[in-house]
C-alpha cells in the first residue's frame, strides 16, 4: 500500500451508514436492534457538521425515541389570511418535536451499548463498489486516509444537484426560539400554518408557532418559493410577525435556526450501485408537498433492517405512487399560480378532518380517502394541471418548467 493509499482497518461490516443526520442515525439504530453489524460514519466537528436542527412529525402513542421528544401538542391550528381559525384535535395522533442534539445523544448511547455497532468520526469523500460489497473512502480528523468496507453501504449525504424535475420549489425558513416577558402562548396548541403574513409575489408564506411553555416557543417564518431570502430579510419578516401579528410584546431571542428544503417532483435514485444505496432526503424521503421527512425516514429504516435480516438489501420508496402523483400536481399548481396557496391550505384543513390530512401526508390514507381529499381542492385548476404534467419535460436546470431564465 503506497503512502497516499487509504488504510483498511480490516473490518467488514454487513452495513456502513454514511452520515449522522436523522436518516443515518435511525438506520444505524434499527440495524443494531436487529443484530446486524454496522459502522456509522459521521462528519467530524467543523463546517461539514450541521448545526442543531428541529425535526417534527406526528404519531399515535409513544415511540421508540421518546427520550428525545422535546414537546408535543394535542391540538393543531391553521389560520387563514383573514384570521379564520381551523383548530382540531387529530387524535390519536400528536404533533411532536425532536431536537437533533438530544436525538443524536440518545442513539449514540444505544449504539455504544451494542457489540455490533461502532461510530467513527471521519469525512467521507467517495463511495464505490468493491468485490463482495462496497467501500467508503474517508479522511480521519488527524488527516489519515481510511477505507471502510461493508457488504452494503447506505449513503445519506445530500445530493449535489436535484435530479431531473418538472417543478422545483424551495421551502425556506428561519426560526427564533423566543422567551417572552409575559405568558402569551398556549402550550397545548401548535400553529402549523398562519397565513396572516405578507405574501410574496410568487409562492406563499406563513408563520409557524410551536409553544414550549407559556413564555417560550419556536416561532418560524416560512416561504414556499423559488429562491431563499437573505438572513436580514428573514429577520425582518420575523420581527413583523412577532410584533405586528402575534403581538408578543417584549421578547428575547435565545437561539435561531435556518434551512432550505427542496420541494420537487424529481425522482431520487435509491440505488447507485450493486451494493450502494441512498437513504433519507437523498433517497426521496422528503415529502414533496410539505417538506416533512422524519417519519418517512423511520419507515424506511424499519423496512431496510427487515430486508437485511432476511438476507436482502432494498430501500423501498418512502411514499406510494398515488401520493407522489398528487404532490406533483399540487406543486405545479402552486408554482404556476393556478391555485392560491394560503386559500388552498386553509380550505383543505377546513374541509377535511385533520387526522385524515395527516394520515394522507404520512402515506397512510386509503384510495377512497384520497379521492375525497381531491374533491375538496380546486378541481378545475388541479385537473388542468394533472392533464398537462405528462407533456412537460423534466429538467436539470434547477428551475421549474415555467421559471424565467
Amino acid at each position: 500500500m503506497g503512502p497516499s493509499d487509504p488504510d483498511d482497518d480490516g473490518r467488514v461490516d454487513e452495513a456502513v451508514v454514511v452520515g449522522g443526520g436523522a436518516a443515518g442515525l435511525c438506520l444505524a439504530h434499527r440495524l443494531t436492534g436487529a443484530g446486524i453489524g454496522v459502522t456509522l460514519v459521521e462528519a467530524p466537528d467543523g463546517p461539514l457538521r450541521p448545526a442543531e436542527r428541529t425535526w417534527c412529525f406526528w404519531e399515535a402513542g409513544t415511540g421508540e425515541f421518546e427520550e428525545a421528544v422535546v414537546a408535543d401538542w394535542r391540538r393543531l391550528r391553521v389560520r387563514g389570511p383573514d384570521g379564520h381559525v381551523v383548530e382540531s384535535d387529530p387524535a390519536p395522533l400528536r404533533y411532536r418535536m425532536v431536537r437533533s442534539g438530544a436525538f443524536e445523544r440518545l442513539v449514540h448511547s444505544r449504539l455504544e451499548a451494542s457489540p455490533t455497532a461502532r461510530v467513527l468520526r471521519a469525512t467521507a469523500h467517495e463511495v464505490r463498489d468493491a468485490p463482495d460489497g462496497a467501500q467508503v473512502h474517508c479522511t480521519t480528523p488527524d488527516g489519515r486516509p481510511l477505507a471502510l468496507r461493508g457488504r452494503y453501504v447506505f449513503d445519506s449525504r445530500p445530493v449535489r444537484a436535484t435530479p431531473p424535475h418538472r417543478t422545483l420549489l424551495l421551502q425556506h425558513f428561519r426560526g427564533w426560539f423566543v422567551r417572552t416577558s409575559a405568558p402569551v402562548f398556549d402550550p397545548e396548541v401548535a400553529d402549523l400554518m398562519d397565513f396572516r403574513v405578507p405574501q410574496p409575489r410568487h409562492g406563499l408564506a406563513f408563520g409557524y408557532v410551536l409553544p414550549l411553555a407559556p413564555d417560550r416557543a419556536l416561532v418560524e417564518y416560512t416561504e414556499f418559493s423559488r429562491s431563499p431570502l437573505t438572513t436580514s430579510a428573514y429577520e425582518s419578516a420575523l420581527r413583523h410577525y412577532t410584533t405586528k401579528v402575534l403581538r408578543l410584546g417584549p421578547l428575547t431571542v435565545e437561539s435561531a435556526e435556518q434551512g432550505v428544503i427542496p420541494m420537487t417532483d424529481a425522482v431520487f435514485p435509491r440505488r447507485t450501485g450493486p451494493a450502494v444505496f441512498r437513504i433519507g432526503a437523498a433517497g426521496g424521503a422528503t415529502r414533496p408537498a410539505t417538506g416533512y421527512t422524519f417519519a418517512a425516514v423511520q419507515r424506511q429504516s424499519r423496512a431496510i433492517a427487515a430486508a437485511l435480516d432476511r438476507g436482502r438489501a432494498i430501500v423501498p420508496p418512502p411514499y406510494g405512487r398515488r401520493a407522489m402523483a398528487m404532490d406533483a400536481v399540487l406543486l405545479r399548481a402552486l408554482d404556476t399560480g393556478r391555485v392560491d396557496g394560503p386559500r388552498f391550505f386553509t380550505d383543505l384543513f377546513r374541509r377535511v378532518p385533520m387526522d385524515r390530512v395527516l394520515r394522507f401526508l404520512d402515506d397512510g390514507s386509503t384510495p377512497w380517502e384520497e379521492f375525497g381529499i381531491g374533491l375538496r381542492t380546486p378541481v378545475g385548476p388541479m385537473l388542468r394541471t394533472a392533464l398537462e404534467l405528462p407533456f412537460l419535460s423534466r429538467r436539470t436546470t434547477g428551475r421549474s418548467e415555467e421559471s424565467p431564465r
